[in-house]
This record gives C-alpha cells, sequence and structure tokens, in this order.
C-alpha cells in the first residue's frame, strides 16, 4: 500500500515538474528575446548613476511597464553596444565642480532677486537666469558649461569586455560586484584628485552615485582597499535587493502562464491522481496474474473488454495499456492532443479537441483539481525537482 502512495507522489510531482519547466521556458523565452532583464537592470544603473530624468525613475513601478513598457518603450536605458575594447586611457570626466558651484550659487541669487521683485523675470520658459541657449545669465560666470556627462556610458565603456553583441544595445544582463567596483576604481584613477575629485565632480553634475559612494569611502575611514571592498559589497547588496523586486514581478507573470497552460492543457490535478492510482491498480492485476495468482483477473477483463481499451485480444489489451502508462496520458484533454503509437511505426498524430476540452472547462467539478494545479504550479520546476531527488534518492553531483 505505502509503494502506491509513493507512486501516485511521483506521478503528480512529475507532472508539476513538467508543467512548470513549460512555463518557466515560455517566460525565460519571452524574457531573452525581449531583453527584460538587461532593461531591467541598466534602468536601475541609470537612475543611481545619472538620476531620473524629469522626476521619473527609469525602473518601472507597475508589473505592466515590466513587461509590457519597458519592452516595447523607445527610451531604452541601456547603452549603444560597442564591439570595440574598453579604451585603454580612462579620461577624467570634463567637468569643473568650482566652476559649476559658482554657476549654481549665481542661479540662486538670480532666483531670489526674481522672488524679491529686484531682477526681471526671463521671458522663457526655462529656469530663471538660465537661458534655454546655455549662454550665462545676467550675474552668472561667463564661460560655465553645462555639465552633461552620462556616467552611465562611462561606466560601460569600463564593461564592454564582458558584453556580446547582440543588437544596438549592450546585452548584459549581470554585472559581478567585484566587476564594477573595478570599474569604479578605473574612474577613480583618471581623475586628479583620486575618490575626493571624482566625488567632487558626481555632486557637481547631481549625480545619485555622489551619495552612495561618499557613504562607503567615509565607512572605509577613507581607505582605498577598505573602499573597493565597500562599493563591491554595497553593490551586491543592490544587486540583491532588485533581483527580490524583479522576482516579485516575475512571480505574476509565472502565475499568468501556469494559468494559461493549466487550462490549455485541461490539467485537472485531482482528476490525474485518480488516474495513477486506477493505473497503479491494473498493473498490480497484471503482475499477480503473471506470478500466478488470479486476483487481477477482474481487472484485466474489464479493462480489455469493451472498458477503456476495448480490444478483446488480451495480449494486445495489456500490451496497450502497459505501453500507455498515466504519465503519457497526462495531456489527453488539452485543446490539441497528440498521440504517440507505442511501436513507432507511425509519426505522432495530431487531434483537435476542443469539444471536449470546453465541455472539461466549463465542468465545474474539474475547477478544483484545476486551482491544486495553478497553486503548485508556482512552486517553479526547481522546486518540484528537489521534491523529486528527495523522494527517489537521487542525489545531485557534488563535484
Amino acid at each position: 500500500m505505502i509503494s502506491v502512495y509513493i507512486d501516485l507522489a511521483i506521478g503528480l510531482i512529475l507532472a508539476f515538474l513538467l508543467l512548470s519547466l513549460l512555463v518557466s521556458g515560455i517566460n525565460e523565452a519571452f524574457v531573452r528575446l525581449l531583453g527584460i532583464r538587461s532593461k531591467f537592470l541598466w534602468a536601475y544603473l541609470r537612475d543611481t548613476l545619472d538620476g531620473s530624468e524629469d522626476g521619473r525613475s527609469w525602473i518601472p513601478s507597475k508589473i505592466a511597464d515590466v513587461f509590457a513598457k519597458l519592452p516595447f518603450s523607445k527610451d531604452d536605458p541601456r547603452p549603444a553596444h560597442s564591439p570595440d575594447p574598453a579604451p585603454a586611457v580612462v579620461e577624467p570626466m570634463r567637468v569643473d565642480p568650482a566652476a559649476v558651484l559658482a554657476s549654481e550659487e549665481a542661479r540662486e541669487r538670480a532666483a531670489e532677486e526674481i522672488a524679491e521683485g529686484i531682477a526681471p523675470e526671463a521671458d522663457t520658459g526655462g529656469s530663471p537666469g538660465s537661458p534655454p541657449d546655455g549662454t550665462p545669465a545676467p550675474g552668472e560666470p561667463a564661460g560655465v558649461p553645462a555639465p552633461q556627462v552620462d556616467m552611465t556610458a562611462r561606466l560601460y565603456e569600463r564593461l564592454q569586455e564582458i558584453d556580446h553583441p547582440k543588437g544596438a544595445r549592450t546585452s548584459i544582463a549581470n554585472i559581478p560586484p567585484e566587476r564594477f567596483s573595478g570599474a569604479v576604481m578605473e574612474l577613480v584613477a583618471a581623475e586628479e584628485g583620486g575618490i575626493d575629485g571624482l566625488l567632487a565632480k558626481l555632486e557637481a553634475i547631481n549625480s545619485p552615485l555622489a551619495g552612495h559612494l561618499k557613504g562607503v569611502w567615509e565607512g572605509a575611514q577613507r581607505d582605498l582597499s577598505r573602499f573597493r571592498k565597500g562599493v563591491e559589497d554595497w553593490f551586491n547588496g543592490e544587486m540583491q535587493r532588485l533581483s527580490t523586486l524583479y522576482a516579485r514581478y516575475v512571480k505574476w507573470v509565472v502565475f499568468a502562464l501556469g494559468v494559461v497552460l493549466t487550462l490549455a492543457f485541461s490539467m485537472d490535478a485531482l482528476e490525474y491522481g485518480k488516474t495513477l492510482l486506477r493505473d497503479n491498480a491494473y498493473r498490480a492485476g497484471v503482475s499477480a496474474i503473471a506470478g500466478g495468482g488470479g486476483d487481477g483477473y477482474a481487472a484485466l477483463r474489464d479493462k480489455c473488454a469493451g472498458g477503456e481499451i476495448g480490444l478483446a485480444e488480451p495480449y494486445q489489451c495489456v500490451t496497450e495499456s502497459l505501453s500507455s502508462p498515466a504519465l503519457v496520458k497526462i495531456f489527453d484533454h488539452s485543446i490539441v492532443s497528440v498521440t504517440i503509437p507505442p511501436d513507432g511505426s507511425a509519426d505522432p498524430s495530431f487531434h483537435w479537441n476542443g469539444g471536449a476540452w470546453w465541455d472539461r472547462l466549463i465542468t465545474p467539478g474539474h475547477w478544483p483539481g484545476y486551482l491544486l494545479t495553478m497553486v503548485a504550479l508556482l512552486f517553479g520546476a526547481s522546486f518540484w525537482w528537489d521534491i523529486l531527488r528527495r523522494l527517489t534518492g537521487v542525489r545531485g553531483d557534488r563535484s
């Protein structure tokens, strides 16, 4: 009796494993085709290195944005792919922090004068004291360029070695923390003032990275080796947080795919469990007859004489039954069923099963089984594979 329930458990786990693998495969194909994982990573890097654009974050805030807006948006957060190797010499940022600071102070004074009615407000729609053509406003130091630095592009220059060509944009979807900290150290080495010089320029261009690196620099007590390790740990923690956020969005997509596949294959887990039990009982009866006993003759007679198989010849009936176990019939009730001849004498045949499939779909008796299947698929293929290994005693390769 115990072996019967073990067979039942293994059969159900295999069914859930197969469906979970199918769900994961469809989801991964969709993600890779549209580059969603890569875009999600570089959206975070855009927010961290360059800040949000027009007050809007690059990181999607809703699941519809992740799988609808982000893949098809014209504003791709990823840098353009470059087939060339990374530049041997890192150029320092062409930003003068002192000049930028003076420019900001001049703009603040102009804004205060306009607010107090001392100076006339500019006719343009731009910010006070800052004409759109880039010319300095009255009272603003001349020759101060607007700090337009694409820090995301500068970071990508240091990561080109781990990129591979896939369209016009980079396909990097994972950056090792040690590689990121190495890229930061290369940017630090390009600045005359070292880390302090880089931080001053990052603050001048209002990059959010300045706050993160400044905290790491002070926490490392201005020690260079500890600073690199701190940057690595900080980025590793950020990637874990980003992975958790991404997994939260993916969970809903996996659930939606699970619902679609469960209904498309009409996979009733409760009915399938009953099929497994009947299959085990029939095979036990055949084994009993083969061993010289007559206990299983009733099951064999009912199955062959106009029953499920409909074959009067016992040998042919037994052969057909043993070659078509319950696992092979798992998708027999799908909207398009597939029949594979057991002897390989003919090609697999496909049959439209729309009428019977719809009747099963609208039958309330199958709904609890559908719900059980949908919930089971939420655990994922890795969960069911681990359960199957534990139940069967299969050990993973530890070498």
